[in-house]
């Protein structure tokens, strides 16, 4: 087995690939954790200004307590974590696309071990992705808010820990997905379309009616895992209105955090998880009886 885990990070390292797909990652999450960091800063600077300091605390918003770098963070690593899930298709649907899936697994004593092989060595890449797609968006977060807005030392753990569960099991969710359809160009669309603009359009249009969206779909569970680390401290700060509108606000806030409909990070990971374990076992029983050249 050790031998096929080293076989695997060969695969890997001898190609373009893993740095192809880790520079746009690391850009786009230093780029959305900036950016939308920057915008919530803004935006909290103006909450808390004299001029609406009594509607704020109508509202129950407390501008001064709200660390908004959770915010930047989560939507940087979130975003971030979808080259994660590219990288992960190409782990099965990629070999059969180039013709190496022959090799991997006349090679190896059973598909059983090739593809605990390939498992092993892809949740090692995912902790090496995320380590990457968090220290960009931390760079993004901290260039873009203020130093009294910054999350406090448990917050930062919490958010590295959860950017790291959440990027190990986009990897495999991306492996079983691909293994699935076997199809890497088909795979990829499917996944980004939907994973962007599919079902973040029902959870906006339908968030009233069905809520729960947000906490059982893929998208949604997979970035709750982080976002819920931002909703969670911002619900104990913001969410309790005495307007009656908190659950306008709660989901203004999981919003934010980029995981409306979330209802906890450890919830989102279990969710999640499930459906990473549906596809990656899809996957590995297809692989187990399909047809090589």
């Amino acid at each position: 087995m050790g031998n096929l885990i080293k076989a695997e990070f060969r695969k890997i390292i001898t190609t373009r690939l893993w740095w192809a797909l880790m520079i746009p990652a690391f850009a786009m999450a230093f780029g959305f954790a900036f950016f939308w960091g920057r915008i919530t800063n803004n935006l909290v600077d103006y909450l808390g200004s004299n001029d609406l300091d009594e509607l704020t605390r109508l509202l129950g918003v407390n501008a001064d307590k709200l660390p908004v770098g959770l915010l930047g963070l989560a939507h940087g690593i979130n975003v971030g974590t979808m080259f994660a899930m590219i990288f992960g298709v190409l782990a099965l649907a990629g070999e059969y696309h180039r013709k190496t899936i022959t090799t991997t697994f006349l090679t190896s004593p059973t598909r059983f071990h090739a593809l605990t092989a390939k498992m092993a060595t892809y949740v090692l890449w995912g902790v090496i992705y995320g380590l990457v797609i968090f220290v960009a968006a931390t760079l993004g977060v901290l260039l873009g808010v203020d130093g009294d807005k910054l999350p406090g030392g448990g917050q930062w753990l919490a958010m590295l820990g959860a950017g790291i569960l959440a990027t190990v099991l986009v990897t495999l969710f991306g492996i079983g997905f691909g293994a699935v359809l076997n199809s890497v160009i088909t795979s990829n669309i499917i996944l980004i379309i939907y994973m962007l603009i599919i079902e973040n359009v029902l959870i906006l249009f339908l968030w009233s009616k069905a809520p729960v969206l947000g906490a059982i779909l893929p998208n949604g569970t997979a970035n709750g895992i982080v976002g819920g680390v931002g909703a969670e401290a911002f619900g104990a700060a913001a969410s309790n209105s005495p307007l009656g509108l908190d659950t306008e606000i709660r989901f203004g806030l999981q919003f934010a955090a980029g995981a409306p409909g979330v209802q906890s990070w450890w919830e989102s990971g279990l969710v999640f998880a499930g459906w990473a374990v549906l596809f990656f076992a899809a996957g590995w029983a297809l692989n187990q009886r399909r047809d090589i050249t």
